[in-house]
C-alpha cells in the first residue's frame, strides 16, 4: 500500500468535526509550492518569447467576452 493510500484510508477515519484541521494542515504544508504551467501553457509563453502569438491588452472580463463570441 503507498502512503497516499495509507493517507486516503485514515482520512475516512477522522471524524466530521476534525476535518477541518486535517485541511488546514494540508494547506500549510503546500503553500509556497510553485504552481507548475501545463505545456499548453508553457508552448505559448515560448511562442511569445520567440516574437510570435498575440498578446490581449483589455481587461480579463472583455477577453472573457471576446472569447465567448467565437
Amino acid at each position: 500500500m503507498s502512503d497516499r493510500e495509507k493517507v486516503y484510508q485514515l482520512l475516512d477515519t477522522v471524524p466530521d468535526y476534525k476535518i477541518g484541521y486535517v485541511v488546514a494542515y494540508l494547506q500549510g504544508i503546500t503553500d509556497g509550492e510553485e504552481a507548475k504551467p501545463n505545456q499548453e501553457t508553457v508552448e505559448a509563453i515560448e511562442e511569445l518569447q520567440n516574437g510570435g502569438g498575440e498578446v490581449y491588452e483589455g481587461s480579463a472580463h472583455d477577453f472573457l467576452q471576446m472569447m465567448l463570441e467565437d
